[in-house]
């Protein structure tokens, strides 16, 4: 029976030219080794199986190598590569710092610096896992490390860079290895696979390749498993069965049920998902991570983000077409809060399950987002300074000198769509209400053409009770100051059809404009006129001394000014007044 010798080390680099995925570290080693700017200390550092002790052995032979070709590569036939290859080489020292990380190890590799090759021009120390080595090692090794021998090259690998002292770090070149690209780990399985001689479908090496999570050693090694598993016949659902990856199907087929808005179907996927002994909560992220792929399809020139094979791209291509931009962004932002709040949830899948409710609703409703939010009447915690100067009450105003708001056309309410929620802020009143009531039945008659209603004449009854519908309309969204406000007084109409409305407060005149852009629209629409302007008057009673309390502290005021026994109880209480 023959030795088996994993693919990790079979198929290991032997020249800067077949290390794979850091073609900047290895351009950068050869330019300095060809103009002989060799430094003293290297410091390589970066996640696991990316090449760096690999990339450390190929710069010790090199330097080392008698017939070094042009392109800067070792021969593989001088004395001192031949000795590196059989593992004897005198002038390559490699230490483990995990094992070896005190004092007295460094002392001893110091003494060792003190000898001069005995054939080649360096004398190389290769010192992996370097964060390893304990504070007083560290220290000794310094002063070697800062004025080696001429001849002394060290190179040092780690993974945790910020171990380090600052101290050995100003000594060394560093060089950062990044994770190697998914496609650069599917290129080369396919080399080792084609060389091995197994079949091995494309969309099976990029599964293993995203796996391995940047890792080419990590990946050689699940592709040794994949082969005693699966043969010579390497195929993408043996690699998703046997790696216990959550198949692309089963994202694709949950997005279509979310855009269909089918329910049932999403939650019978979810619990087929769970009882094949997935996690819930790699589902959550694994589906969160496709809509961000499938968004990443919106655009040609974002593609090359979507590290996938090209056959599963192409099905991303297709689903991406079917959402909006909008959409997808509400779905990862549903998925995202689920992932945040999955592990304080006490029942999880239900959890999970009212994300998947939430997506299902989109599609037809829109926006899941919360239904028009009760904004803070400031009106009544805002006094009106002493200082005030009196504001003269406006006037009917020419329709020449008034600057007129764009007009809005008169819509059916059949054709009226909700805004995105990506898009809009808040939620009008109408459209709430309309959300919340059906439609009074003037609504369901058939509305005249534009052309014939666009200026048509009303009178001032017909005015009170539009303006009667609309307050009733702020009532039953819970905005009770407002509505307040509206119906203490009726609206007057002016001419060329200018409605004018008194305040008797001028803290009211805010709100009524928040609302004044609506207010415009739905008297334009029930009265069928799009010339339909409209402003406030403020009260010049409102403005003299005799003014309504508002605040706390006028309210006060005002009731101590009638008893000036309730400032005596105040200070034999010792009480404060609310601001």
């Amino acid at each position: 029976m023959e030795n088996f010798i994993v693919s990790a080390r079979k198929y290991r680099p032997v020249t800067f030219d077949t290390v794979v995925g850091q073609p900047s570290i290895t351009n950068t080693l050869k330019n300095a080794i060809r103009n002989h700017h060799l430094a003293q200390a290297f410091l390589f550092t970066g996640p696991r199986g990316v090449g760096k002790t690999t990339t450390a052995r190929i710069l010790a032979k090199t330097i080392n190598c008698a017939n070094m070709s042009e392109a800067v590569e070792a021969c593989n036939q001088c004395d001192s590569c031949i000795a590196f290859n059989n593992g004897n080489s005198f002038n390559i020292y490699e230490l483990d710092a995990a094992s070896n990380n005190s004092v007295d190890d460094i002392r001893a590799l110091v003494e060792q610096v003190r000898y001069p090759p005995q054939g080649g021009k360096y004398k190389v120390y290769i010192i992996d896992e370097v964060h390893m080595l304990s504070p007083s090692a560290f220290n000794a090794f310094l002063k070697t490390l800062e004025e080696p021998p001429a001849y002394a090259v060290f190179i040092l690998a780690t993974t945790e860079k910020h171990k380090i002292i600052p101290t050995i770090l100003s000594r060394c070149q560093i060089f950062d290895f990044n994770r190697i690209s998914v496609e650069d780990i599917a290129r080369h399985l396919g080399e080792i696979a084609g060389k091995e001689k197994v079949q091995a479908e494309e969309d099976a090496l990029h599964m293993i390749a995203q796996k391995a999570d940047g890792a080419l050693r990590d990946a050689l090694s699940m592709f040794d498993q994949l082969v005693s598993f699966a043969g010579n016949n390497l195929t993408y659902k043996a690699v998703i069965e046997n790696l216990n990856i959550l198949d692309y199907d089963y994202y694709f087929k949950m997005t279509d049920d979310i855009l269909e808005g089918n329910i049932s179907s999403a939650l019978l996927t979810f619990n087929e998902i769970l009882n094949n002994g997935f996690d819930a909560h790699n589902f959550v992220n694994g589906l969160a991570s496709h809509f961000r792929d499938v968004l990443v399809c919106k655009d040609e020139s974002t593609l090359k983000l979507l590290e996938v094979s090209p056959n599963i791209r192409e099905k991303y291509k297709i689903q991406s077409r079917q959402c909006t931009a909008s959409l997808l962004l509400d779905l990862l932002d549903i998925s995202s809060k689920c992932d945040i709040s999955y592990k304080a949830a006490k029942n999880q899948r239900l959890h999970v399950e009212l994300a998947l409710l939430k997506m299902c609703s989109l599609k037809s409703s829109g926006s899941v987002a919360d239904p028009f939010k009760k904004k803070v009447d400031t009106a009544v915690s805002q006094p009106v300074p002493a200082s005030t100067p009196p504001v003269i009450a406006k006037q009917a105003i020419p329709e020449a000198s008034v600057v007129k708001e764009p007009d809005i056309p008169v819509e059916p309410a059949k054709t009226k769509a909700p805004a995105p929620s990506s898009v809009r802020k808040t939620i009008s009143i109408t459209e709430n209400l309309n959300s919340k009531s059906n439609p009074k039945p003037e609504a369901k008659k058939k509305e005249e053409p534009a052309e014939e209603v666009k200026n048509r004449p009303f009178t001032q009854p017909e005015l009170e009770t539009a303006w009667s519908d609309f307050t009733n309309r702020v009532h039953q969204l819970g905005r009770l100051s407002l509505h307040a406000s509206l119906i203490k007084r009726k609206p007057e109409l002016k001419d060329n059809f200018m409605i004018s409305f008194v305040l008797d407060n001028p803290a009211v005149e805010k709100d009524i404009n928040e609302i004044k852009m609506e207010l415009m629209a739905f008297l334009r629409k029930e009265l069928g006129n799009s010339q339909i302007q409209f402003s406030t008057v403020i009260e010049k009673n409102s403005l003299s001394s005799e003014k309504v309390p508002y605040t706390s502290k006028e309210k006060y005021e005002h009731m101590a000014a009638k008893n000036p026994a309730l400032n005596e109880l105040r200070k034999q209480l010792d009480l404060d007044i609310d601001y």
